[in-house]
């Protein structure tokens, strides 16, 4: 535990003077939710709907925080450690793979739901948000998409030889799932065709689980996104661990 709480501690630091993962991470989702409260106000998703556009977007804006800290944060500083060669004098030390991994997790998860709270603030102070859902299971929920994202993220980290590969490979997970998971472009606006091919994506399952939970939708429907979510984080996971270079 002592080996842990020190890399997580070393890991903020430097994760703080980058400031880049608090700009996309944690202020980025903070700014888009500012910005759907400001166009939509308190207009229904649809007529009838029971619920207003800020109540329907808030799940995507939140798992922003998620798939930043996840696909951006997690492999690019495991992978910049290694072209460093900081990993090559850590694995000489009792910090295992497992341990160098949960303090990546851990680190980013502070930011990540930091975002979620400030997100979360906003929407209550300036847009009249509540949650019509239940708050625990909206809080497992997340935690559920946070560990899938998060394990896709890791598994980056291993798999990748050097920054570029890491690169290539955050860009290629990264950017599709920001765009085309329901996160930025709603999903319901989307054509058809690219719903399906967007399905395919753990983030678009796992921005289908909060929303539904969040707004209470049909019970039925969240047993796919779990099923889907919890392999993710599982294989993500074995595979982290197996394939994990330190140099």
């Amino acid at each position: 535990m002592k080996k842990l709480l020190t890399l997580i501690k070393i890991e903020f630091k430097l994760a703080v003077r980058e400031f880049s993962g608090v700009l996309f991470g944690v202020l980025l989702p903070l700014g888009i939710m500012a910005l759907l409260g400001i166009i939509y106000g308190d207009r229904e998703a649809f007529e009838g709907a029971g619920f207003t556009l800020v109540q329907q977007a808030f799940p995507a804006v939140a798992a922003i925080g998620i798939c930043t800290t996840g696909l951006m944060g997690i492999p690019l500083s495991i992978s910049m450690n290694r072209e460093k060669k900081i990993l090559k004098h850590l694995k000489v030390t009792p910090a295992g793979p497992a341990v160098l991994l949960a303090a990546q997790f851990v680190n980013n998860l502070i930011f990540a739901v930091l975002s979620a709270l400030l997100v979360t603030a906003t929407s209550v102070l300036f847009f009249n948000y509540s949650l019509p859902g239940r708050p625990l299971y909206f809080i497992l929920s997340y935690m559920l998409v946070l560990t899938s994202i998060y394990s896709l993220g890791m598994m980056i980290a291993s798999i990748s030889p050097d920054m570029k590969r890491a690169n290539l490979l955050t860009t290629l997970f990264y950017f599709p799932m920001f765009f085309l998971s329901g996160a930025t472009i709603p999903f319901e606006i989307m054509p058809s065709g690219l719903q399906k091919i967007s399905s395919i994506m753990p983030l678009t399952q796992g921005i289908m689980l909060l929303k539904r939970v969040s707004l209470q939708i049909d019970g039925d429907m969240i047993v796919k996104p779990i099923v889907v979510l919890s392999l993710t984080a599982v294989i993500g996971i074995i595979i982290s661990l197996k394939s994990f270079r330190w140099e």
